[in-house]
């Protein structure tokens, strides 16, 4: 690959094709369609629930939308207004810059997962062993390529340049490191909602579990084994089917 990390000396510099040709290709519609299906599924969400002014669409429902949606929708305008153009005119990054500009589409990598999990909640899977093992890698596939990543190309720059990492922010034109953390700082605060959702999540599953009361019974015996163990079982299995507790 052209630009490949293995290569410190040559990622900052190397030029690829795809930098440019993903952006106009995918990035900008993308990230048009994704705002325009943000508010389609806030707008038929609030309509199915019966509010009045949902019965069609009109600026109030947009700014509504809008409203609960602010950070999400201002992460949208600005790449679309801000990140994109920058990466299409070379202009801005003297031809240099493409290995990072990669990296950043990385960002991307987590949202495939995160469709996954709206899909099987919809599905009514949400007590599956699919979805759980499909949150765990929400929380890898964010963490690693949004919070993560920035460190790593601030390391591959120092890299490049013969500098420790501590330093090469310092080594950086304000612009870029303010770029930065404007970029991150929704990722961290995203990644703590995710984390404390999951916590809840988790942590009430195994509070009400009767595995959970199982664990503390101190039993004497098999035949009380056996007679407890019913209610072990899971319970969209065991309830949904009254004729084989019979």
């Amino acid at each position: 690959s052209d630009i490949s990390s293995n290569e410190a000396g040559a990622c900052a510099c190397s030029w690829h094709w795809l930098a440019t040709y993903f952006v106009i290709w995918y990035g900008v519609p993308y990230m048009t369609y994704d705002i325009y299906a943000m508010y389609l599924s806030h707008f038929y969400r609030f309509r199915v629930k019966g509010h009045e002014e949902y019965k069609q669409h009109s600026l109030k429902t947009v700014n509504s939308f809008v409203r609960r949606e602010f950070l999400l929708v201002l992460h949208h305008i600005a790449l679309l207004t801000i990140l994109l153009p920058v990466t299409l005119v070379r202009f801005f990054r003297k031809d240099q810059g493409d290995f990072f500009i990669g990296c950043l589409f990385l960002t991307e990598l987590s949202t495939p997962f995160v469709s996954l999990g709206k899909i099987l909640i919809q599905l009514s899977l949400q007590d599956s062993w699919l979805h759980k093992v499909n949150g765990g890698m929400v929380l890898l596939t964010f963490f690693m390529c949004r919070i993560a990543l920035f460190p790593y190309m601030y390391w591959v720059y120092g890299r490049h340049y013969g500098i420790p990492l501590y330093s090469v922010p310092f080594h950086l034109p304000l612009s870029a490191n303010l770029g930065n953390s404007c970029i991150l700082a929704p990722q961290v605060y995203w990644f703590v909602l995710l984390c404390r959702k999951g916590y809840r999540l988790y942590h009430f599953l195994y509070a009400v579990s009767p595995w959970h009361q199982f664990a503390n019974v101190q039993l004497q015996s098999q035949a009380e084994f056996l007679m407890f163990l019913p209610h072990c079982l899971p319970v969209a299995t065991y309830n949904k089917s009254p004729t084989a507790q019979h």
